[in-house]
């Protein structure tokens, strides 16, 4: 089984998350022991944003780790054990609301398929970008 960078590449949908991580000097942790939870949005996620925002997080490093760490969580936690959830703490230090009443939402992201298992990890695929208070 591949890690998480590893199977987000092999995806193909994740190449924004991708280029961000390796931006954010990421890699490494994230091909890690782990386990880590990543809550990953799409290209269509990073697409959604204001026009020019990735490109002035991609020149703002410190910030770009900020809103990266904010979608990993520590510990393997499958949708089974989120959808006993209402908060996570992320990695980034603030809390992820979650809200598993109608499908399984993370703050305003929707969960779009979860449970990608890795063999440090699992990811659940999101379709909009966690930006931390």
């Amino acid at each position: 089984m591949a890690d998480i960078v590893d199977t987000a590449v092999n995806a193909g949908s994740f190449n924004t998350l991708v280029a961000a991580v390796k931006a954010a000097g990421l890699v490494d942790t994230l091909k890690g022991a782990g386990p880590f939870t990543v809550f990953a949005p799409t290209d269509d996620a990073f697409a959604k944003l204001p026009e020019g925002t990735v490109d002035s997080l991609l020149q703002d490093i410190p910030q770009l780790k900020k809103i990266l760490t904010y979608h990993v969580v520590s510990g393997k936690v499958l949708s089974t054990d989120v959808v006993k959830l209402d908060s996570a703490t992320t990695v980034e230090g603030s809390d992820v609301k979650v809200d598993a009443s109608n499908g399984v939402k993370i703050n305003d992201a929707t969960v779009v398929t979860p449970d990608v298992e890795t063999d440090n990890g699992v990811i659940h695929i999101i379709d909009t970008v966690l930006i931390p208070a």
